[in-house]
């Protein structure tokens, strides 16, 4: 486990929880509504396309899509100064959902919107593993 001391870690939440812990496990949860089998990301305690309740946790295919991305060149503390030209995407998940994250292994002259991408995880600390995403070779 790299050192990933002073980053700013997330707080899991009663509705994150499961997403956090599946994580740990290098499994990525998302939520799909009971009532209309609509999948989402991030999660929440109600579906964002029909408003029902009734939400439970699905393993995702891990598969994505790229979507967009920025390069980001300055750390925005000393703790991610290792980070070098960090890669922020925003990716489409096969199930749909789209979510923020890093593209990883990959140099930026090998990237292009499209890429078809694979989830990896990084573990930051023993609780906490980031889902991350690297180039489909």
């Amino acid at each position: 486990m790299s050192t990933h001391e002073g980053k700013n870690l997330p707080r899991p939440t009663p509705e994150t929880q499961a997403y956090w812990d599946a994580a740990k496990d290098h499994r990525l949860l998302i939520q799909q509504c009971s009532d209309c089998d609509t999948h989402q990301f991030y999660p929440r305690p109600h579906c964002t396309q029909c408003g029902g309740m009734n939400m439970d946790w699905v393993e995702a295919n891990g598969s994505a899509t790229l979507v967009s991305y920025s390069v980001i060149n300055r750390p925005v503390s000393k703790a991610y100064a290792d980070d070098d030209s960090a890669i922020l995407a925003l990716v489409r998940l096969v199930e749909g959902p789209q979510m923020m994250t890093n593209i990883v292994d990959c140099g930026l002259a090998d990237l292009a919107i499209g890429d078809a991408l694979t989830v990896v995880f990084e573990d930051w600390t023993d609780e906490i593993s980031m889902p991350k995403f690297k180039r489909t070779r």
